[in-house]
Protein backbone atom coordinates (compact mmCIF):
# COMPACT_ATOMS: atom_id res chain seq x y z
CA UNK A 1 0.00 0.00 0.00
CA UNK A 2 1.94 2.31 -1.60
CA UNK A 3 2.93 -0.49 -0.07
CA UNK A 4 6.06 -0.60 -1.51
CA UNK A 5 3.36 -2.14 -2.22
CA UNK A 6 5.29 -5.43 -2.71
CA UNK A 7 4.71 -8.96 -3.67
CA UNK A 8 5.37 -12.55 -3.82
CA UNK A 9 4.79 -15.17 -6.37
CA UNK A 10 7.19 -17.80 -7.42
CA UNK A 11 9.98 -15.52 -8.50
CA UNK A 12 8.86 -12.53 -6.55
CA UNK A 13 6.56 -12.02 -3.57
CA UNK A 14 3.23 -10.34 -3.76
CA UNK A 15 -0.41 -9.72 -2.96
CA UNK A 16 -3.78 -8.14 -3.78
CA UNK A 17 -7.42 -8.64 -4.70
CA UNK A 18 -9.79 -11.25 -5.89
CA UNK A 19 -12.54 -10.69 -8.33
CA UNK A 20 -15.57 -12.81 -8.84
CA UNK A 21 -14.62 -15.57 -11.30
CA UNK A 22 -15.19 -14.61 -14.90
CA UNK A 23 -16.09 -17.28 -17.42
CA UNK A 24 -16.38 -15.21 -20.59
CA UNK A 25 -13.17 -14.40 -22.41
CA UNK A 26 -13.11 -10.78 -23.55
CA UNK A 27 -13.28 -10.04 -27.22
CA UNK A 28 -10.00 -10.06 -29.10
CA UNK A 29 -8.34 -6.67 -29.20
CA UNK A 30 -9.51 -4.76 -32.23
CA UNK A 31 -6.73 -4.44 -34.76
CA UNK A 32 -6.79 -0.70 -35.13
CA UNK A 33 -3.78 1.55 -35.60
CA UNK A 34 -1.79 2.20 -32.46
CA UNK A 35 -2.55 5.45 -30.74
CA UNK A 36 1.17 5.90 -30.16
CA UNK A 37 4.02 4.07 -31.81
CA UNK A 38 4.32 0.73 -30.00
CA UNK A 39 7.73 0.01 -31.48
CA UNK A 40 9.30 2.47 -29.05
CA UNK A 41 9.44 1.26 -25.46
CA UNK A 42 9.60 4.05 -22.93
CA UNK A 43 9.12 4.78 -19.28
CA UNK A 44 5.40 5.52 -19.54
CA UNK A 45 2.32 4.02 -21.16
CA UNK A 46 2.13 6.92 -23.59
CA UNK A 47 5.69 6.31 -24.75
CA UNK A 48 5.42 2.53 -24.81
CA UNK A 49 2.32 2.71 -26.99
CA UNK A 50 -1.35 1.84 -26.55
CA UNK A 51 -3.90 0.27 -28.86
CA UNK A 52 -7.68 0.36 -28.80
CA UNK A 53 -9.17 -2.47 -26.76
CA UNK A 54 -12.57 -4.17 -27.03
CA UNK A 55 -15.81 -2.41 -26.17
CA UNK A 56 -16.42 -2.56 -22.40
CA UNK A 57 -19.75 -4.29 -22.96
CA UNK A 58 -17.89 -7.19 -24.59
CA UNK A 59 -15.54 -7.86 -21.69
CA UNK A 60 -17.88 -10.21 -19.86
CA UNK A 61 -18.60 -8.17 -16.73
CA UNK A 62 -20.14 -10.04 -13.79
CA UNK A 63 -22.65 -8.18 -11.65
CA UNK A 64 -21.17 -8.73 -8.17
CA UNK A 65 -17.60 -8.03 -9.21
CA UNK A 66 -18.58 -4.95 -11.21
CA UNK A 67 -20.66 -3.55 -8.35
CA UNK A 68 -17.67 -3.87 -6.02
CA UNK A 69 -15.44 -2.14 -8.56
CA UNK A 70 -17.94 0.74 -8.84
CA UNK A 71 -17.79 1.31 -5.09
CA UNK A 72 -13.99 1.24 -5.14
CA UNK A 73 -13.89 3.61 -8.10
CA UNK A 74 -16.14 6.11 -6.30
CA UNK A 75 -13.81 5.98 -3.30
CA UNK A 76 -10.89 6.92 -5.56
CA UNK A 77 -12.56 9.81 -7.37
CA UNK A 78 -11.67 12.46 -4.83
CA UNK A 79 -8.01 11.96 -5.68
CA UNK A 80 -8.39 10.85 -9.28
CA UNK A 81 -9.84 14.18 -10.40
CA UNK A 82 -7.05 16.18 -8.77
CA UNK A 83 -3.75 14.37 -9.21
CA UNK A 84 -1.46 14.33 -12.23
CA UNK A 85 -1.31 11.06 -14.17
CA UNK A 86 2.31 10.00 -14.65
CA UNK A 87 1.35 7.46 -17.33
CA UNK A 88 0.72 10.32 -19.77
CA UNK A 89 -2.70 8.94 -20.73
CA UNK A 90 -5.22 11.07 -18.83
CA UNK A 91 -5.76 14.49 -17.31
CA UNK A 92 -7.63 15.11 -14.04
CA UNK A 93 -10.56 16.69 -15.88
CA UNK A 94 -10.98 13.61 -18.08
CA UNK A 95 -12.44 11.74 -15.10
CA UNK A 96 -14.93 14.41 -14.00
CA UNK A 97 -18.01 13.15 -15.85
CA UNK A 98 -17.54 9.52 -14.82
CA UNK A 99 -16.89 10.45 -11.21
CA UNK A 100 -19.89 12.76 -11.03
CA UNK A 101 -22.16 10.03 -12.38
CA UNK A 102 -20.64 7.29 -10.22
CA UNK A 103 -21.56 8.96 -6.94
CA UNK A 104 -25.27 8.37 -7.45
CA UNK A 105 -25.15 5.40 -9.81
CA UNK A 106 -27.04 2.32 -8.48
CA UNK A 107 -24.63 -0.50 -7.71
CA UNK A 108 -27.02 -3.03 -9.20
CA UNK A 109 -26.54 -1.39 -12.61
CA UNK A 110 -22.73 -1.07 -12.42
CA UNK A 111 -22.17 -2.88 -15.71
CA UNK A 112 -24.04 -0.17 -17.59
CA UNK A 113 -22.00 2.51 -15.81
CA UNK A 114 -18.68 1.14 -17.03
CA UNK A 115 -20.06 0.55 -20.52
CA UNK A 116 -21.42 4.10 -20.68
CA UNK A 117 -18.46 6.13 -19.48
CA UNK A 118 -15.41 4.15 -20.53
CA UNK A 119 -13.42 2.84 -23.48
CA UNK A 120 -10.52 0.42 -23.26
CA UNK A 121 -6.87 0.33 -24.23
CA UNK A 122 -4.01 -2.13 -24.08
CA UNK A 123 -0.52 -0.99 -23.13
CA UNK A 124 2.21 -2.60 -25.22
CA UNK A 125 1.37 -6.21 -26.00
CA UNK A 126 -1.22 -6.46 -23.19
CA UNK A 127 0.32 -9.65 -21.80
CA UNK A 128 -0.17 -9.48 -18.03
CA UNK A 129 1.63 -11.07 -15.09
CA UNK A 130 -0.31 -10.95 -11.82
CA UNK A 131 0.60 -11.74 -8.22
CA UNK A 132 -1.25 -11.17 -4.95
CA UNK A 133 -0.79 -9.47 -1.60
CA UNK A 134 -2.75 -9.33 1.63
CA UNK A 135 -2.80 -7.63 5.02
CA UNK A 136 -0.92 -10.00 7.33
CA UNK A 137 -1.49 -10.33 11.05
CA UNK A 138 1.56 -11.35 13.07
CA UNK A 139 2.39 -11.70 16.75
CA UNK A 140 3.65 -8.36 18.05
CA UNK A 141 3.56 -5.97 20.99
CA UNK A 142 4.12 -2.27 21.54
CA UNK A 143 6.80 -2.62 24.23
CA UNK A 144 9.68 -5.08 23.98
CA UNK A 145 9.29 -8.18 26.15
CA UNK A 146 10.65 -11.75 26.23
CA UNK A 147 9.81 -13.55 23.01
CA UNK A 148 9.25 -10.30 21.10
CA UNK A 149 12.68 -9.14 19.98
CA UNK A 150 12.29 -8.14 16.31
CA UNK A 151 11.85 -4.37 15.91
CA UNK A 152 9.26 -2.74 13.64
CA UNK A 153 10.74 0.63 12.71
CA UNK A 154 9.12 3.92 11.80
CA UNK A 155 10.64 6.15 9.11
CA UNK A 156 14.08 7.43 10.22
CA UNK A 157 14.44 11.22 10.06
CA UNK A 158 17.87 10.92 8.42
CA UNK A 159 16.44 9.03 5.41
CA UNK A 160 16.22 11.80 2.80
CA UNK A 161 16.52 12.46 -0.88
CA UNK A 162 19.81 13.80 -2.10
CA UNK A 163 20.07 17.47 -2.90
CA UNK A 164 20.68 18.26 -6.53
CA UNK A 165 24.35 17.96 -7.31
CA UNK A 166 25.03 15.54 -4.45
CA UNK A 167 24.11 12.39 -6.43
CA UNK A 168 23.04 11.19 -9.86
CA UNK A 169 19.29 11.52 -10.49
CA UNK A 170 17.22 8.36 -10.91
CA UNK A 171 15.87 7.46 -14.39
CA UNK A 172 12.55 9.12 -13.53
CA UNK A 173 14.33 12.37 -12.67
CA UNK A 174 13.92 12.16 -8.89
CA UNK A 175 16.94 12.29 -6.63
CA UNK A 176 17.84 9.02 -4.88
CA UNK A 177 17.06 8.18 -1.26
CA UNK A 178 19.91 7.89 1.21
CA UNK A 179 21.51 9.77 4.09
CA UNK A 180 24.19 12.33 4.75
CA UNK A 181 27.07 10.99 6.82
CA UNK A 182 28.89 12.84 9.59
CA UNK A 183 31.05 14.56 6.99
CA UNK A 184 27.99 15.80 5.11
CA UNK A 185 28.54 13.43 2.19
CA UNK A 186 25.46 11.81 0.67
CA UNK A 187 25.58 8.01 0.72
CA UNK A 188 23.27 5.02 0.47
CA UNK A 189 21.01 4.37 3.43
CA UNK A 190 21.63 1.35 5.64
CA UNK A 191 20.63 -1.90 3.94
CA UNK A 192 18.74 -4.83 5.47
CA UNK A 193 21.85 -6.56 6.83
CA UNK A 194 23.09 -3.37 8.51
CA UNK A 195 19.69 -2.63 10.03
CA UNK A 196 19.31 -6.22 11.23
CA UNK A 197 22.76 -5.89 12.81
CA UNK A 198 21.72 -2.83 14.82
CA UNK A 199 22.32 0.24 12.66
CA UNK A 200 19.12 1.84 14.00
CA UNK A 201 19.30 0.52 17.57
CA UNK A 202 18.88 3.18 20.25
CA UNK A 203 17.35 5.80 17.96
CA UNK A 204 13.83 5.47 19.37
CA UNK A 205 12.31 4.38 16.06
CA UNK A 206 10.51 1.24 17.25
CA UNK A 207 6.74 1.22 16.69
CA UNK A 208 6.52 -2.28 18.14
CA UNK A 209 8.26 -5.61 18.51
CA UNK A 210 7.46 -8.86 16.73
CA UNK A 211 8.14 -12.48 17.59
CA UNK A 212 9.24 -13.88 14.23
CA UNK A 213 11.81 -12.34 11.85
CA UNK A 214 10.41 -14.34 8.91
CA UNK A 215 6.95 -12.85 9.48
CA UNK A 216 8.46 -9.37 9.68
CA UNK A 217 10.27 -9.93 6.39
CA UNK A 218 7.02 -10.83 4.68
CA UNK A 219 5.19 -8.03 6.45
CA UNK A 220 7.59 -5.66 4.69
CA UNK A 221 6.84 -7.31 1.36
CA UNK A 222 3.12 -6.85 1.89
CA UNK A 223 3.62 -3.26 3.02
CA UNK A 224 1.03 -3.17 5.79
CA UNK A 225 -0.41 -5.42 8.47
CA UNK A 226 -1.45 -5.91 12.05
CA UNK A 227 0.52 -6.67 15.20
CA UNK A 228 -1.58 -8.76 17.59
CA UNK A 229 -0.44 -8.98 21.22
CA UNK A 230 -1.08 -11.93 23.55
CA UNK A 231 -3.80 -9.88 25.29
CA UNK A 232 -5.67 -9.51 21.96
CA UNK A 233 -4.84 -5.84 21.38
CA UNK A 234 -3.98 -4.87 17.81
CA UNK A 235 -1.69 -2.26 16.28
CA UNK A 236 -2.34 -1.55 12.59
CA UNK A 237 0.67 -0.40 10.62
CA UNK A 238 1.11 0.78 7.06
CA UNK A 239 3.88 1.65 4.66
CA UNK A 240 5.78 4.84 5.50
CA UNK A 241 8.87 4.59 3.33
CA UNK A 242 11.70 2.48 2.03
CA UNK A 243 15.47 2.73 2.35
CA UNK A 244 16.13 3.32 -1.35
CA UNK A 245 17.95 0.03 -1.82
CA UNK A 246 17.02 -2.34 -4.65
CA UNK A 247 14.37 -4.98 -4.05
CA UNK A 248 15.41 -8.59 -4.64
CA UNK A 249 12.77 -11.32 -4.83
CA UNK A 250 14.22 -14.18 -2.81
CA UNK A 251 11.91 -16.62 -4.59
CA UNK A 252 13.89 -15.96 -7.75
CA UNK A 253 17.14 -16.63 -5.93
CA UNK A 254 15.79 -19.88 -4.51
CA UNK A 255 14.67 -20.99 -7.94
CA UNK A 256 18.10 -20.24 -9.41
CA UNK A 257 19.65 -22.36 -6.66
CA UNK A 258 17.37 -25.29 -7.36
CA UNK A 259 15.53 -24.95 -4.05
CA UNK A 260 12.09 -24.50 -5.63
CA UNK A 261 10.31 -27.27 -7.44
CA UNK A 262 8.50 -30.57 -6.95
CA UNK A 263 11.48 -32.89 -6.51
CA UNK A 264 12.38 -34.37 -3.10
CA UNK A 265 14.01 -31.74 -0.90
CA UNK A 266 12.65 -28.84 -2.94
CA UNK A 267 10.09 -26.27 -1.76
CA UNK A 268 6.97 -24.74 -3.24
CA UNK A 269 7.46 -21.35 -4.88
CA UNK A 270 4.49 -19.97 -2.93
CA UNK A 271 4.91 -17.66 0.04
CA UNK A 272 4.17 -20.61 2.31
CA UNK A 273 6.88 -22.74 0.70
CA UNK A 274 9.48 -19.98 0.90
CA UNK A 275 8.67 -19.36 4.56
CA UNK A 276 9.05 -23.05 5.30
CA UNK A 277 12.56 -23.07 3.83
CA UNK A 278 13.54 -19.99 5.85
CA UNK A 279 12.43 -21.74 9.04
CA UNK A 280 13.95 -25.11 8.19
CA UNK A 281 17.35 -23.51 7.57
CA UNK A 282 17.59 -20.42 9.84
CA UNK A 283 21.21 -19.47 9.05
CA UNK A 284 20.84 -19.91 5.30
CA UNK A 285 17.45 -18.25 5.47
CA UNK A 286 18.82 -15.20 7.25
CA UNK A 287 21.52 -14.83 4.61
CA UNK A 288 18.93 -15.22 1.87
CA UNK A 289 16.66 -12.54 3.33
CA UNK A 290 19.61 -10.17 3.60
CA UNK A 291 20.14 -10.49 -0.15
CA UNK A 292 17.03 -8.31 -0.38
CA UNK A 293 18.75 -5.07 0.65
CA UNK A 294 15.45 -3.18 0.50
CA UNK A 295 13.95 -2.37 3.90
CA UNK A 296 10.47 -1.00 4.61
CA UNK A 297 9.51 1.40 7.39
CA UNK A 298 6.01 1.70 8.83
CA UNK A 299 3.63 4.12 10.47
CA UNK A 300 0.80 3.39 12.84
CA UNK A 301 -2.65 3.52 11.25
CA UNK A 302 -6.04 4.37 12.68
CA UNK A 303 -9.36 3.62 11.04
CA UNK A 304 -10.38 0.91 8.61
CA UNK A 305 -8.16 -0.70 6.06
CA UNK A 306 -4.60 -0.17 4.93
CA UNK A 307 -3.98 3.02 2.95
CA UNK A 308 -2.91 2.79 -0.67
CA UNK A 309 -1.02 5.06 -3.02
CA UNK A 310 -4.11 7.23 -3.59
CA UNK A 311 -4.25 7.96 0.16
CA UNK A 312 -7.56 6.12 0.49
CA UNK A 313 -8.19 2.73 2.12
CA UNK A 314 -7.64 -0.16 -0.26
CA UNK A 315 -10.32 -2.81 -0.68
CA UNK A 316 -9.80 -6.56 -0.55
CA UNK A 317 -10.76 -8.36 -3.77
CA UNK A 318 -11.17 -5.04 -5.55
CA UNK A 319 -7.88 -3.07 -5.35
CA UNK A 320 -4.93 -3.78 -7.61
CA UNK A 321 -1.41 -2.40 -7.32
CA UNK A 322 0.16 -1.12 -10.54
CA UNK A 323 3.11 0.79 -11.88
CA UNK A 324 1.64 4.32 -12.16
CA UNK A 325 3.89 5.03 -15.12
CA UNK A 326 1.76 2.57 -17.10
CA UNK A 327 -1.68 2.66 -15.44
CA UNK A 328 -3.39 5.83 -14.16
CA UNK A 329 -3.94 5.51 -10.42
CA UNK A 330 -7.70 5.27 -9.90
CA UNK A 331 -8.41 3.71 -13.29
CA UNK A 332 -10.44 0.50 -13.58
CA UNK A 333 -8.47 -2.44 -14.98
CA UNK A 334 -9.89 -5.58 -16.60
CA UNK A 335 -7.85 -8.75 -16.12
CA UNK A 336 -8.58 -11.97 -18.01
CA UNK A 337 -6.25 -14.58 -16.54
CA UNK A 338 -5.52 -18.28 -16.40
CA UNK A 339 -6.70 -18.20 -12.77
CA UNK A 340 -10.42 -17.43 -12.64
CA UNK A 341 -10.35 -16.12 -9.07
CA UNK A 342 -8.23 -13.17 -10.13
CA UNK A 343 -10.05 -12.47 -13.40
CA UNK A 344 -12.40 -9.53 -13.51
CA UNK A 345 -12.63 -5.80 -12.91
CA UNK A 346 -10.22 -4.15 -10.48
CA UNK A 347 -9.34 -0.55 -9.59
CA UNK A 348 -5.74 0.71 -9.54
CA UNK A 349 -5.42 2.17 -6.04
CA UNK A 350 -1.96 1.07 -5.00
CA UNK A 351 1.66 0.66 -6.03
CA UNK A 352 4.44 -1.71 -5.04
CA UNK A 353 8.22 -1.66 -4.99
CA UNK A 354 8.36 -4.81 -7.11
CA UNK A 355 5.44 -3.83 -9.35
CA UNK A 356 7.29 -2.34 -12.28
CA UNK A 357 6.58 -2.05 -15.99
CA UNK A 358 3.63 -2.43 -18.30
CA UNK A 359 0.99 -5.07 -17.52
CA UNK A 360 2.44 -5.98 -14.12
CA UNK A 361 -0.26 -6.20 -11.47
CA UNK A 362 -0.56 -7.18 -7.79
CA UNK A 363 -4.05 -8.04 -6.56
CA UNK A 364 -5.08 -7.26 -2.96
CA UNK A 365 -7.06 -9.95 -1.10
CA UNK A 366 -7.72 -8.36 2.29
CA UNK A 367 -6.87 -9.91 5.65
CA UNK A 368 -7.23 -13.32 7.26
CA UNK A 369 -6.28 -16.91 6.57
CA UNK A 370 -8.09 -17.18 3.23
CA UNK A 371 -6.50 -13.96 1.94
CA UNK A 372 -3.08 -15.21 3.02
CA UNK A 373 -3.59 -18.53 1.25
CA UNK A 374 -4.80 -16.99 -2.01
CA UNK A 375 -2.26 -14.18 -2.14
CA UNK A 376 0.63 -16.43 -1.16
CA UNK A 377 0.08 -18.72 -4.13
CA UNK A 378 -1.05 -16.13 -6.67
CA UNK A 379 0.85 -16.27 -9.95
CA UNK A 380 -1.28 -15.73 -13.03
CA UNK A 381 -0.87 -14.71 -16.64
CA UNK A 382 -3.28 -13.43 -19.24
CA UNK A 383 -4.48 -10.19 -20.80
CA UNK A 384 -5.00 -6.74 -19.33
CA UNK A 385 -6.94 -3.74 -20.58
CA UNK A 386 -7.26 -0.35 -18.93
CA UNK A 387 -10.62 1.44 -18.83
CA UNK A 388 -10.18 5.10 -19.76
CA UNK A 389 -12.77 7.88 -19.90
CA UNK A 390 -14.48 8.03 -23.28
CA UNK A 391 -12.73 10.43 -25.63
CA UNK A 392 -9.24 9.73 -24.22
CA UNK A 393 -8.12 7.63 -27.19
CA UNK A 394 -9.28 10.21 -29.72
CA UNK A 395 -7.44 12.93 -27.86
CA UNK A 396 -4.25 10.89 -27.71
CA UNK A 397 -4.54 10.09 -31.39
CA UNK A 398 -4.57 13.81 -32.26
CA UNK A 399 -1.17 14.40 -30.71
Amino acid sequence: MLRLSLLLAVALLGGCIRLVPQTTRPATVVTKPAITKPAVTGATAALTGITNGPMPAGLGFKAENTAAALGTFVQSCGRLTKRADSSGLTRPEDWSSACAAARSWPSGDATRFFSTYFETAEVGDGNAFVTGYFEPEIAGVRQRQPGFDVPIYKLPPDLVRAKKGDAQPLPDGRMPLGRYDDAGVFTQYFDRAQIDSGALTGKGLEIGWAADPVEVFFLQIQGSGRLRAPDGSVIRIGFAGQNGQAYVGIGSVMRERGLIGSAPGQYSGSMQGIQQYLRDFPAEGRALMRMNRSYVFFRELVGAGPIGALSVPIVGRSTVAVDPAYVPLGAPVWLQLDLKDASGLWVAQDTGGAIRGANRFDTFWGAGAEAREIAGGMSARGRAVILLPKGTLARLGQR
